[in-house]
């Protein structure tokens, strides 16, 4: 392993030298900085951690304030987790999970400590008691998700409602009059977890706009749940024959639900999600979708946190705009349907 004597070594200067040209504290001439940076270049020296804490009294760490909710979707809740991880480890961070459902008090206790640098908190609810605090912090957050109200935030996401209205725009230019909203497990309503909050209000606006029937069901995430589903909406709404979905694990379940009851998709009865692109396109009927682009958004996450630390602006709000890609599972509406 490279030493930083290695480093004074071959930069003909003192290590203390360049441990000084690492901390900053105290002045280099530029030219011996260019030859101690050329060193440890050249041997790819890289500083011990604790070191660079000690100089810059930073931890080097991100906080990931995820918690495990009932009614959430792991992979696709770890796809963001990795892209954090992933993104931080660029700039030379760790990250640290939180899992625990802690709330303000986890948040507090995290922040009271030197454990971390910054915080990017997940799975935000419109009236997030965990809001007042983060805008108090003396240390800079930046949330993946939106709360009702951003001001004093930095938030980023998808821009789920207009996700939802793409969706029923896609199936009101194919011709279909009666659509229904598949969504997330009741307990993410009842949280008013922003994201589906946002799809819904899409969804619903997008199809009052265009003169379509619409109706919208909250739905658990098991293949019981999603047969339940399909044989009531069929009954209940016999004229359906488009259909959003956005509760991952329901997806595929439902498309087979459906079948089973003799509908044909897409002849019968099409079906576009909001879900990640891999899960789509490996489908046993590529999928219609609008993406999740967990990687994008937990990097850029990343990335404003980062200007964040070093005191520069950043935008208060990112919305991603719905990118829709469509496969096979959706198509014109038959005319006996």
């Amino acid at each position: 392993m490279v030493k930083i004597t290695d480093v004074a070594r071959h930069a003909g200067v003192s290590p203390s030298t360049v441990s000084y040209a690492l901390s900053g504290k105290r002045p280099i001439s530029a030219e011996t900085r260019q030859r101690i940076e050329a060193s440890i270049h050249t041997l790819g020296y890289r500083p011990h951690a604790g070191a660079r804490a000690l100089a810059s009294s930073r931890s080097n760490v991100l906080a990931l304030v995820v918690p495990f909710r009932t009614g959430m979707h792991v992979p696709v809740v770890m796809q963001f987790a990795v892209s954090v991880v992933t993104a931080a480890r660029r700039h030379d961070h760790d990250v640290l999970l939180l899992t625990q459902e802690e709330g303000e008090e986890g948040l507090r206790r995290v922040a009271d400590t030197a454990l971390v640098d910054a915080l990017i908190v997940m799975d935000v609810q419109l009236h997030d008691a965990r809001l007042p605090l983060l805008r108090a912090l003396d240390r800079p957050s930046v949330l993946i998700g939106f709360p009702a109200e951003p001001r004093g935030l930095t938030c980023i996401d998808l821009d789920f409602e207009a996700a939802g209205g793409a969706c029923v725009r896609h199936l009101a230019e194919l011709g279909h009059r009666c659509v229904a909203l598949v969504g997330s497990p009741p307990e993410v309503y009842l949280r008013e977890t922003g994201f589906a909050q946002r799809v819904t209000r899409g969804f619903t606006a997008a199809a009052d706009e265009r003169g379509l029937t619409s109706t919208v069901h909250p739905c658990e995430a098991t293949q019981a749940a999603a047969r339940d589903m399909a044989q009531r909406l069929l009954r209940e709404h016999p004229g359906l024959t488009g259909l959003v979905v956005h509760n991952e694990p329901l997806v595929q379940p439902l498309i087979d639900a459906f079948r089973e009851l003799g509908l044909r998709v897409p002849d019968d009865l099409s079906v576009v999600a909001i879900c990640p692109d891999a899960q789509a396109e490996q489908a046993p009927l590529p999928v219609s979708n609008v993406a999740v682009p967990s990687a994008e958004i937990g990097a850029e996450a990343v990335e404003l946190l980062m200007h964040k630390l070093e005191q520069l602006p950043v935008p208060e709000s990112t919305l991603l705009p719905p990118r829709l890609t469509r496969r096979q599972t959706t198509a014109p509406r038959s005319a006996s349907g």
